[in-house]
């Protein structure tokens, strides 16, 4: 959805708005955030909101260590698991320079630059990822164990398959933030599961599936559990896949179509 900086704080003040969470990823594909009161909520999408790059593993070295966090008003959400009084909203941001060149090492920059160099030969992309984790149980200190949450396999049911409970809380809370979920299931390995969603752009999808990751932690969390989107987590275990399902368009044909 596209938003002006004023629709925005419109929203954020009718809707008791008070924290504003601007989130990015490292090099390594891990989401930072830092947290701002929605107040500064017009200087940060004006002037961007600066942070120590030289803490971030291969952003900068010490003596470049300012960056900055461009927020892309277009990427607004709620998040629902939060309280709804002084609720929370969250930001995707651009890493900057100070004199507002986009940084070599961000990754969403990186994707809408090559998004629009395939658009000039006449190339559109869409992607739709399928994602795969494991829920694991806590111990008495809500930290993870290597207890799967059960012995489920592909595509079984309750009362083996344990974990659809926290997927249907999952796909709500998508929908809530305006991902639409397309299938869920079981998955072969025991406490493993698999959500596909809706196919899109490259940088949507990349968007979508940092907020899946984000809300598969915190609803897991909420049932007292761990997921887990480890490659192999337990030995001898299917491992999880990150499959990406491609749809190259060119003169309103899929080149990928026999």
């Amino acid at each position: 959805m596209t938003h002006t900086l004023d629709q925005l704080l419109r929203f954020v003040e009718e809707n008791d708005i008070k924290f504003i969470r601007l989130a990015f990823c490292d090099m390594f594909g891990v989401q930072k955030n830092i947290a701002i009161m929605s107040s500064q909520l017009r200087h940060a999408a004006e002037q961007g909101v600066s942070f120590d790059a030289s803490a971030i593993p291969g952003f900068a070295n010490v003596a470049e260590s300012d960056l900055f966090l461009q927020p892309d008003l277009d990427t607004f959400a709620l998040l629902p698991w939060r309280p709804s009084e002084g609720c929370v909203g969250r930001l995707f941001c651009d890493v900057r320079y100070p004199d507002g060149r986009p940084f070599e090492g961000d990754g969403r920059a990186l994707l809408r630059r090559t998004e629009q160099a395939a658009a000039k030969e006449g190339y559109h992309f869409l992607v739709g990822p399928e994602c795969e984790f494991y829920l694991f149980e806590t111990d008495e200190h809500g930290q993870p164990t290597r207890i799967p949450f059960d012995q489920g396999g592909y595509f079984d049911l309750a009362p083996i398959d344990r974990g659809e409970n926290v997927r249907r809380s999952i796909c709500l809370t998508l929908e809530e933030m305006g991902i639409q979920p397309e299938r869920s299931h079981h998955e072969q390995g025991p406490g493993q599961n698999e959500i596909d969603f809706r196919c899109a752009s490259p940088l949507q999808a990349a968007d979508d599936l940092m907020t899946v990751h984000t809300v598969v932690k915190a609803i897991a969390g909420q049932h007292g559990l761990f997921a887990s989107f480890l490659p192999k987590p337990l030995p001898g275990k299917s491992g999880n896949g990150l499959h990406l399902n491609f749809s190259v368009i060119k003169d309103g044909r899929n080149l990928f179509e026999n």
